[in-house]
């Protein structure tokens, strides 16, 4: 498998990145809640660290990935098929993604999607609910925590860029 993600990209991205998913795992886990603050962090690293890992041409490119995604998200949105904090954040990962990229990366959010659903399920029914009892996500049938999937999403893709990017 070959991605356009470059291993460089992913060794300057990767450090930066993880740690602002794993809050929004814990966030949206704990409170259904994906603060803007995370969205903005992770944003604020692409805007910086974009500058050292890319090319200026793609490096711009990406941000354009940023407008797209956003407006997608408000009308996703607003007509009720996802949360505002899952569009912030999608919008604010959409620069990482290499356009080339983009079936892989809907294939892999599907997989992990499934495979969360699953084990936040089974975690919700086992003693581990036991460990953090207060979480949101355990009590709200309504709603699923799209932020564990969306940030392992992100934290996976570019894992893989450190082992099959171009």
């Amino acid at each position: 498998m070959q991605l356009s993600l470059s291993l460089t990209e992913a060794l300057w991205f990767l450090p930066f990145v993880a740690p602002i998913c794993l809050w929004v795992i814990y966030s949206d886990l704990s409170r259904m809640k994906i603060t803007n603050q995370a969205n903005l962090a992770l944003l604020g690293v692409f805007v910086i660290v974009g500058l050292l890992a890319l090319p200026l041409d793609i490096y711009a490119w990406r941000l354009v990935h940023v407008v797209v995604v956003l407006a997608l998200g408000f009308f996703f949105n607003i007509i009720g098929l996802m949360g505002a904090g899952d569009s912030k954040f999608l919008a604010a990962a959409a620069p990482y993604i290499a356009l080339r990229d983009t079936p892989t990366v809907l294939l892999l959010l599907s997989v992990v999607t499934l495979i969360a659903i699953f084990t936040h399920r089974a975690a919700k029914k086992s003693a581990l609910r036991d460990m953090a009892p207060d979480w949101v996500s355990w009590t709200n049938a309504e709603k699923f925590p799209m932020g564990l999937a969306l940030g392992s999403t992100l934290i996976l893709y570019l894992v893989m860029g450190l082992i099959w990017g171009a």
